[in-house]
């Protein structure tokens, strides 16, 4: 399990623990791994996430996004099945269980989305976040990406294959990670799962809604761009999975 963090240090701790006890169940199955990723914090993310228990911290020397800091837990995880949720929990850690038990049963990539029919918002977002959210999602749909999917929900577990062929192609360091992910599953034909999730906005999270959403939209670009030129891999350029 893959928890990014920036600034998290007054919260990290509850963070992990309550990861541990949510997946106490797969641990005694064969083990459960922890890894927070300090994404160049000034407040003792690493040192709180350490004395937490956390079975893995990654410390980056500075701030470079979501994304740089996903692929960075990647690289230190071990397991056959790897995940990633945000440091403020705003998808309660029981939620994880169901993520991982659609990919060991085959699926290549489970995601989280706030669209299924089944997902429950416990809090709506604030007026601005659902401004920002709704403007992003216009560009997303006006650029052809997610095709319907909530790229943006931060749930997502993948099989081993498919880490590792997401993190050999994806380049994204912020928030757009999540969009790459998806277009870069689709490009290589991997088996993706919608599952649905309850949710809580919270209004103390990290995500700068202005700030952030800026560069979102600039990634999409540059991602477009990518796209049109080739340098993504596709299912007939790319090595087998598992290869």
């Amino acid at each position: 399990m893959i928890v990014p963090a920036y600034r998290e240090a007054g919260r990290i701790s509850d963070t992990v623990t309550a990861l541990r006890a949510a997946l106490a169940g797969v641990h005694a199955d064969g083990g459960a791994e922890i890894v927070v990723v300090d994404d160049g914090s000034d407040d003792g993310t690493a040192s709180a996430a350490r004395d937490a228990g956390a079975d893995t911290v990654v410390d980056l020397e500075a701030n470079r996004g979501k994304g740089a800091a996903v692929r960075a837990g990647m690289r230190a995880a071990a397991g056959t099945v790897v995940a990633f949720t945000d440091a403020d929990l705003a998808y309660s850690p029981s939620q994880l269980v169901g993520l991982l038990e659609v990919v060991e049963r085959g699926a290549d990539m489970a995601v989280g989305d706030r669209g299924h029919p089944d997902s429950v918002a416990v809090t709506a977002p604030s007026g601005l976040r659902r401004a920002a959210s709704l403007a992003v999602g216009l560009l997303r749909g006006l650029l052809g990406f997610g095709r319907g999917r909530d790229t943006q929900c931060g749930l997502k577990a993948f099989s081993e294959r498919a880490a590792q062929a997401v993190l050999e192609a994806s380049v994204i360091d912020r928030f757009a990670f999540d969009i790459e992910v998806l277009l870069l599953a689709d490009r290589l034909g991997l088996a993706v799962r919608r599952v649905p999730v309850e949710v809580v906005n919270n209004d103390d999270s990290s995500v700068r809604a202005l700030s952030d959403g800026w560069h979102l939209v600039l990634d999409m670009g540059r991602i477009r761009a990518r796209a049109l030129l080739g340098r993504y891999p596709s299912r007939q350029s790319a090595r087998p999975l598992g290869g």
